[in-house]
């Protein structure tokens, strides 16, 4: 089974902090563009969603074509997104809390960042 992914994370000022492709599907030129676009499109959906619930774990906030669009919402607001085509909610949060778990270690460590999460 081929699988996709497109892993971004987000700060809470709409500005991509990272951007991994991963995956075993055949690439594309233009995949990694659709990718971006697709995620892109997908933060307003977000930004609608992360004010109406506590969860962090937003789940499958968007789909296009077989690509699923999953989210997580820190506390500051910054958003880890994947683009995947694959159904795995729990593995897909666990990831997120893993990710989550570094990013907060990076933060405290990072001179460059006064504001902790």
């Amino acid at each position: 089974m081929a699988t996709t992914a497109c892993f971004i994370i987000v700060s809470r000022n709409d500005i991509p902090i990272y951007e991994a492709e991963v995956g075993s599907a055949t690439k594309r030129e233009d995949a990694a563009q659709l990718h971006q676009f697709i995620l892109h499109a997908a933060l307003d959906i977000v930004q609608d969603i992360a004010w109406t619930t506590s969860a962090m774990f937003l789940k499958a906030i968007d789909r296009f074509n077989d690509l699923v669009v999953s989210v997580y919402v820190t506390a500051g607001h910054t958003r880890l997104m994947l683009l995947h085509d694959s159904r795995n909610d729990d593995g897909i949060k666990s990831f997120f809390q893993e990710v989550h778990e570094l990013y907060i270690k990076l933060m405290q460590d990072s001179p460059c960042h006064s504001t902790k999460e």
